[in-house]
C-alpha cells in the first residue's frame, strides 16, 4: 500500500521511515478505508475502526429515513460521512474539540455537502439544531485514563489523548453526550454511542437515566458495543 501510495523515491523513503518509526499505516497514506469510503486523515487525527462500522448499520436499521445528522466528537468525519453517502440529501453535521480533526472533516463532508463545527460537544452546534435530529453519532473517547498506558503504541503515541482519554471508568465524556441528548433529538431520533463490552451496562444505564429508550446491539465478528438510545 505504502509503494502505491507514493509517487516519488523521495516520498517512498519518507513514507516508510515513518511507519518504522511506529505511525499508523493510515496516518501514513493519508486516508483509511471506512464503510468503502476513502477517508482522508492528518498525522495526530484519530484513526476511524472498522468495528465502528457497526455503529453506523445500526443507524442506518434504526433511523433509515434520518433528515438531520450530527457527528460528535467526529475525529475525521468517518461516521457523518458514511453516513451522509447512505443518507441522500440529508443535512449533514459534524463537530470536534480538536481543530485537526474538523480540517479533515471538512474535507471528508464536502462531497456531501456536510458542515462542520469546531467546540466541546454541543456547545459547538447551531441552535437551529435543537429538536431536529435523527441520527446522532457520538464515537466518545471511552478508554478509562488509567489504562491509556496499556493500549498499542500507535494509538498511544500518535492519536490525540482528547480522543481516547475517557475520565477514571471512561465514561466521563459519554454521560454529558446522552445528559444533553433529549434537547437535541427529534421525536423518534436516536442517540447512538460505542463502548466496550465492560462498560455497556454503566453506558446503557447513562443512556437510560438521560431519558432515553435504551438497548445494547453487539457484533461479535466485530468485537463492537453499540449503546442506542431513542426519544420517545
Amino acid at each position: 500500500m505504502i509503494l502505491a501510495a507514493a509517487g516519488t523515491a523521495d516520498e517512498l523513503s519518507s513514507m516508510v521511515d515513518r511507519r518504522v518509526a511506529g505511525f499508523p499505516l493510515e496516518q501514513v497514506l493519508g486516508w483509511a478505508e471506512f464503510r468503502g469510503l476513502r477517508i482522508t486523515l492528518e498525522p495526530g487525527v484519530f484513526v476511524p475502526r472498522r468495528r465502528t462500522e457497526f455503529l453506523v448499520d445500526q443507524a442506518l436499521a434504526q433511523a433509515p429515513y434520518a433528515r438531520v445528522v450530527v457527528d460528535l466528537c467526529c475525529g475525521s468525519g468517518a461516521l457523518g460521512a458514511a453516513l451522509a453517502a447512505a443518507l441522500d440529501g440529508a443535512e449533514v453535521h459534524a463537530a470536534d474539540i480538536d481543530p485537526a480533526a474538523v480540517r479533515c472533516a471538512r474535507r471528508n463532508l464536502a462531497a456531501f455537502g456536510g458542515r462542520t463545527h469546531t467546540g466541546d460537544l454541543y456547545g459547538a452546534l447551531p441552535a437551529a439544531l435543537r429538536g431536529r435530529v435523527g441520527i446522532l453519532t457520538a464515537n466518545v473517547p471511552y478508554v478509562p485514563t488509567a489504562e491509556l498506558c496499556l493500549l498499542p503504541a500507535e494509538a498511544r503515541d500518535h492519536e490525540p489523548r482528547v480522543a481516547l482519554d475517557g475520565g477514571a471508568d471512561g465514561l466521563d465524556v459519554l454521560r454529558r453526550v446522552a445528559a444533553g441528548a433529549p434537547e437535541w433529538l427529534a421525536p423518534g431520533g436516536c442517540l447512538l454511542t460505542e463502548t466496550s463490552e465492560r462498560q455497556a451496562p454503566a453506558a446503557v444505564q447513562a443512556l437510560t437515566g438521560a431519558g432515553l429508550t435504551t438497548r445494547l446491539a453487539v457484533s461479535e465478528e466485530l468485537s463492537a458495543h453499540v449503546v442506542i438510545g431513542v426519544l420517545t
